[in-house]
């Protein structure tokens, strides 16, 4: 199963693609969509959405999994940042992809262990458990790769509900 990770942003959106077979992780691919800081902000949308079209023709993931927004101070780049979320969802939905979506909180608690963990915690454990040289850069494409493996361990999802399912069926 292919899973493709996203770190949504209007400046940088983060991906990573990975691959999930027998309860393993591998890395497949990973990068970020980035927009430049004095561009129209309609037409970093509209680039948005077109690279994000660009990823799913060319790597044709099964799932992608999403961080779900959370406004901490600035309230005006967070509805900026669901402006961009949004076009994301939309590539996603015109490309049959099903989606889930995930809190920090889940995403920390997933690779790290720990719901609290310090953000360079679940970059560097991404990081081991993709088996990776160096963590990948900029940081939002180690957090999309953070999101998908947080994909691999919700008991809700489909994929895991599979995994149980072949597990029972070995007994």
């Amino acid at each position: 199963m292919k899973i493709l990770g996203i770190d949504p942003g209007y400046a940088i959106v983060g991906w990573g693609l990975i691959g999930f077979e027998h309860a393993r992780c591998k890395p497949l691919a990973f990068g970020s969509i980035q927009t430049p800081a004095g561009m129209e902000f309609s037409l970093r949308l509209e680039r948005i959405y077109e690279e994000m079209n660009l990823l799913l023709e060319r790597y044709h993931p099964d799932v992608a999994a999403i961080e779900k927004l959370y406004f901490k101070n600035n309230k005006t780049t967070g509805i900026d940042v669901a402006q961009a979320r949004g076009v994301i969802l939309l590539a996603l939905h015109k490309a049959g992809v099903p989606f889930y979506e995930y809190t920090p909180l889940q995403v920390k608690s997933a690779v790290t262990g720990y719901g609290q963990a310090e953000k360079l915690q679940v970059m560097e454990m991404t990081r081991r458990r993709l088996g990776l040289a160096e963590v990948p850069r900029p940081d939002d494409t180690a957090d999309a790769l953070a999101i998908a493996i947080c994909h691999t361990q919700q008991n809700g999802t489909p994929l895991k509900q599979r995994v149980q399912r072949l597990h029972t069926n070995d007994d």
